[in-house]
């Protein structure tokens, strides 16, 4: 069922297509998702006749886009309403306490948390400093699901990916790693093993980050 501002065309191949207006559109877009489908935004000065006489003149690099993503993710897993519905629900419960946990112990403050579904990342840090966690990461062990967190964290101090952010982020996450390995946490100290022998320029964080790619956003 389509909401206020939304139109739902169903078209023969595609599938539901959602036009949306949108007050921050300068112009049409459209945008195919592997979960959420596609969707057209429309400027709200511009009818929806427009939207859809150019969404046509689109529909062959829409359907092409569709088949790249279906051979990209044909092995993916693809998570059900109900299950993202207890993702979302068990990430909206446990996510922003420990983000403000980790924030209060090492000094940093951001403006807001946002919990997200998404099939491109596990988060990301604006330069307003609002945060937004992908509900996959309640998916992850522990250890791992701190990782995340601590790297947006660090992106409240560094927008990039330079040394001085990898330098950050590699004090934390070993002051984070050593306090999980006093809990005895089995999986941290098989990260620690492994980071202790790894030649890699920030070790943890290179460790941490092989062992997060083995789980897939679904």
């Amino acid at each position: 069922m389509a909401k206020a501002g939304e139109k739902i065309y169903v078209d023969p191949e595609i599938g539901e297509v959602t036009f949306r207006k949108n007050v921050r559109s300068r112009s049409i877009s459209i945008r195919v998702h592997p979960v959420k489908g596609v969707s057209v935004s429309v400027p709200y000065i511009v009818p929806y006749a427009a939207a859809m006489a150019f969404f046509q003149t689109r529909r062959g690099w829409v359907l092409e886009t569709m088949a790249k993503q279906k051979e990209r993710f044909k092995d993916v897993k693809v998570a059900s309403p109900d299950e993202v519905s207890e993702l979302r629900r068990l990430a909206k419960a446990e996510l922003p306490p420990r983000l403000a946990e980790l924030a209060s112990r090492y000094g940093f403050t951001y403006n807001r948390v946002a919990i997200k579904h998404n099939a491109t990342n596990w988060g990301s840090c604006s330069t307003k400093n609002n945060i937004n966690l992908n509900i996959n990461i309640v998916r992850l062990p522990a250890v791992l699901q701190d990782y995340i967190l601590l790297h947006e964290l660090c992106h409240l101090r560094h927008h990039d990916h330079g040394d001085a952010f990898h330098l950050l982020l590699e004090h934390f996450l070993t002051d984070n790693l050593m306090r999980r390995l006093g809990e005895e946490d089995e999986l941290s100290k098989a990260l620690a093993r492994k980071a202790a022998v790894s030649k890699a320029r920030y070790p943890i964080d290179y460790t941490m980050s092989r062992a997060i790619k083995q789980y897939r956003l679904i």
